[in-house]
This record gives structure tokens, C-alpha cells and sequence, in this order.
């Protein structure tokens, strides 16, 4: 994680060093320094590199040492990034601008994306805060433009055109409807509220909403390049797994020349997934479509239209019931998960499935024991034992295991972190800071994924989790 730390040092020998050894001490990499001797001689801009745990803990240790204040006397300094378009004379404008509120500039920095534009990270010394946001409200018009950070940390200038700057800035890269837009506002402002009581700063929570949608966004069309790779499990049978960008991974089971799909992905890649589909399957539209859900998170269901026949756990098709109904689903109903899943709903264009498509498998119980057997499930020349985990990750979360193949499925009870491509290592940074955590109980979770591993009998396992490569595991 990136922040720029803004820095008040003491007129003494050693001033920097000892913030270095603060920083260092916590494992964090200093990229940049920067100061403008003409505006503050004191005044220090520090680029870094760490974990948001190091960094949080380096502010309150700068801050206790006098290093970082809430105040410069009379002044603000604002910390504001512009997307440019990369041609000469992009950046004139701005400066004009910043030129006509009389601010002065102390801190730079540009950098150059893979595409057509630079992002100008620049930090003003305001003197008369009234002028900022009408500064950013004129700045706006000229290209988009973000609030990163300022002195005053916890203070938005003005609530109702940040949040709206800050939606319309996501809808210019996603098909967005007003109405969503106003949902996406609620909910922004919701995550913002659950991780401010948690210390996170407004800004940090807003930066990673950008990201986790600039990185859906940017995987669409040509982008959308997953790992494709292909497993022979006997001479009639073979899986097919597709680890897209973003979202849940798409497995495809082939047997006697039938097709069942496990898990579908994001809705807003329908049209790149329909031609990747095509492609293994060229009579796809015109065969009768099946597949099973591991359990109902958005990532792994946005493609449930498109299918005949659902299997699910009685507690998942109990999950896509109720949204379809308008109501909350399961992971809905956590409080601490429910925004960042409204969220992922309009920024992936989510649409409930017809309950009439979903068939119920496995017994319908209350589960008592980390990881419980509730029947079989068979497809061609696979004989599933099918298991319901105690509700870790999500309630409703199934397993399927074939112990004559060798085979399980484990939705995201299991994902390899260590087999990740990069942008998909890259998006599953950011569930995890805007939910607080992915799993309804991360130590349950833990003690399901280790039940599923003492389950499986001595032999070389194939094991497809809900992201990430196939993990191959010799169980002794």
C-alpha cells in the first residue's frame, strides 16, 4: 500500500534520520521525499511503501514524536491527484488555475500509466480554506480529479459533492444508472462510516473503492485475459478451469460428453465469458446448461441466468430466494460485509436468478460439525460426496469430493493464494479492507479448511478452490 506522509520537521541535526529509523523500524520503504524550501522550509512530503498495519502504526508514532500535526498555523495542505491525458501542455491548465486561488505548490509528483495518462499527485498550501472546494468543484470540470489526503485528515470540505465527485468518477468507467449512482453513494458512505470506526482513514477507504473498480473496470473486453488450462482426468472425463482477472473462477467439467459448470464468475463479464465459452464448447447455446454454486457471493453467481438448472445447497438457494425477492441474502445480512456487497452489485451489474432455475441438493439440516456430509451428488463418471461447511465463509458453502478420481471442489473454504495470476492477486487485495475480512468467521473457516484436508485419503489429490490455480496435494 502507497501513502504519502505529510511531515513537519524540528530545526535540529538528525530531524530526518530519526523519522527514516521510525519508518524503518516498522518495515516500510521510503520512495520519495520531497519539499519546497521557498514555501516551508520544514515542510516534508514522504512517498512509502507498507502494509496499511505498518503504516497506521508509523502515523501514530510520528505523530507522537511531534512529526505529523493536525495544523500548520493558519494553513491546510491538501493533497490532491489529477488524470491527465498524456499530451503537452495537459497540465497548464491546472496550474493556471491553482495560479488564480493563489495557492502555492510545495509538493510534485507525475506518473505515467500503460495507457494514455499521467496522474499528478500535488500537495497545496492553502490559505483561505473556503476557497477548496470550489477549487476541486472548477478543477473537476477539467479532468477528473481525487482528494487523497490533507492535514485536517478526518475533514471532507464538502460531503454532498465529494461523494458526488467521487460517484461520478467511478460511473465514467462503468454503465451506471442514476439510481444506482444513488446506492453507490449510500453504500460508499456506509464503508466509509464501518472502517472510520476502525481507523481507517475516509480517504484510504475511498482510494480503494477507486481501485477495486478501476481494476473491474479495466479487465473488460481485450483485458479480459484469464488462465485457461486443461486437466484429462480419465479417457471420458475432463475439467476445464477458467481464472479470470477478477471474480471467482469458472470450472467446467466435461464427462460422456456432458457439460457442469462449478461457480460462474462476475456478471459483467457475460460477454467475454460467452466467447471463452464458445470456444470450449461451440453447441453451447444450444445444450441444456447446468451448474453448481459452491455458495451465493456475487463473484461466483453473476452468471446464473444464463444457465437451465442451479444446484445449491438448501441454504444458498434460501440465499438467491431472498435477494430475488428484494430481500437480503446471507452475506447481506452481515452488517460489516452488506455495503461491499451492494458495491459489487452495481458495479458488476447484478441480477438475481429465477428461483424456478435453482434444484435443491443435499439434506437440509443444521449443521453441527465444521464440515457435515449432506448426500451425494453424481455426473457422469464423477460420484461427488457432497459436504456443507458450518457457515466459516459463507452459509451455505459446499464441497464436493470424489474419492475414486481424486477430485474436490471447495469454493473458497480453499484458494491458493500461491497460484494467483497478478491481476487476480491484485483484486483480492481489496475484500478483505472494504468487508473487514471475506469470512463470516475466519477461525471456523480455518477449522473447515482443515477438516477438508484430514478428509481426503492417502493419494495424489486434485483440488480446484474457489480462486487460484489447481493445487495438487499428495495426502499421505
Amino acid at each position: 500500500m502507497n501513502k504519502t506522509f505529510i511531515t513537519k520537521m524540528p530545526n535540529h541535526i538528525g530531524a530526518f534520520l530519526k523519522a527514516s529509523k521510525c519508518l524503518s523500524d516498522f518495515g516500510i520503504n521510503i520512495t520519495r521525499v520531497s519539499y519546497n524550501k521557498s514555501v516551508d522550509s520544514h515542510l516534508l512530503f514522504i512517498d512509502v511503501e507498507g502494509s496499511p498495519e505498518s503504516l497506521e502504526k508509523a502515523t501514530q508514532e510520528l505523530m507522537s514524536i511531534g512529526y505529523i500535526h493536525h495544523n500548520l498555523d493558519h494553513r491546510d495542505v491538501v493533497l490532491l491527484e489529477f488524470k491527465l491525458k498524456d499530451i503537452p501542455g495537459a497540465v497548464t491548465p491546472i496550474l493556471e488555475l491553482i495560479s488564480d486561488f493563489n495557492f502555492n505548490i510545495t509538493y510534485i509528483s507525475s506518473q505515467q500509466t500503460d495507457k494514455e495518462f499521467q496522474f499528478f499527485k500535488m500537495g497545496l498550501v492553502v490559505e483561505n480554506q473556503a476557497n477548496v472546494n470550489t477549487f476541486i468543484k472548477k478543477a473537476s470540470e477539467i479532468c477528473p480529479i481525487k482528494v487523497i489526503n490533507s492535514n485536517y485528515a478526518n475533514k471532507i470540505y464538502d460531503n454532498s459533492f465529494f461523494y458526488n465527485n467521487f460517484v461520478n468518477q467511478i460511473s465514467s468507467t462503468m454503465d451506471i444508472s442514476y439510481e444506482s449512482k444513488n446506492e453507490l453513494i449510500i453504500n460508499t458512505n456506509l464503508v466509509m462510516q464501518m472502517l472510520n470506526e476502525s481507523g481507517v482513514l475516509p480517504f484510504h477507504t475511498f482510494d480503494s473503492i477507486s481501485r477495486f473498480t478501476e481494476i473491474i473496470a479495466a479487465s473488460k473486453g481485450e483485458n479480459f485475459t484469464p488462465r485457461i488450462t486443461n486437466h484429462k482426468i480419465t479417457k471420458n472425463s475432463e475439467i476445464t478451469l477458467i481464472e479470470p482477472p477478477c471474480g471467482s473462477n469458472i470450472t467446467i467439467i466435461k464427462s460422456y460428453g456432458k457439460y457442469l459448470f462449478i461457480d460462474t464468475g462476475y456478471a459483467c463479464y457475460e460477454e467475454e465469458m460467452h466467447s471463452i465459452i464458445k470456444e470450449i464448447i461451440p453447441d453451447f447455446d444450444n445444450i441444456p446448461k447446468e451448474v453448481f454454486i459452491t455458495h451465493a457471493d456475487v463473484d461466483h453467481c453473476g452468471l446464473l441466468p444464463l444457465f437451465d438448472i442451479i444446484y445449491a445447497s438448501s441454504k444458498s438457494a434460501e440465499s438467491l430466494k431472498s435477494e430475488y425477492n428484494n430481500e437480503s441474502n446471507f452475506r447481506e445480512k452481515n452488517p460489516l460485509h452488506k455495503p461491499y456487497i451492494r458495491i459489487c452489485n452495481i458495479l458488476t451489474s447484478y441480477k438475481p436468478v429465477p428461483p424456478q432455475k435453482i434444484q435443491v441438493v443435499g439434506d437440509e439440516r443444521t449443521i453441527t460439525k465444521p464440515l457435515e456430509q449432506t448426500g451425494v451428488f453424481d455426473f457422469g463418471e464423477f460420484h461427488f460426496s457432497l459436504y456443507e461447511g458450518k457457515g466459516g465463509h459463507l452459509p451455505g458453502e459446499s464441497v464436493l469430493i470424489d474419492f475414486e478420481h481424486k477430485i474436490a471442489f471447495t469454493g473458497d473454504i480453499f484458494i491458493n493464494m500461491k497460484d494467483m495470476i497478478p491481476k487476480q492477486a491484485e483484486y483480492n487485495r481489496y475484500a478483505p479492507i472494504l468487508m473487514t475480512s471475506v469470512d463470516f468467521d475466519s477461525d471456523l473457516c480455518r477449522e473447515e479448511r482443515n477438516n477438508l484436508f484430514n478428509k481426503l485419503n492417502t493419494g495424489k489429490w486434485q483440488i480446484f478452490g474457489g480462486h487460484g490455480g489447481k493445487r495438487t496435494y499428495e495426502s499421505n
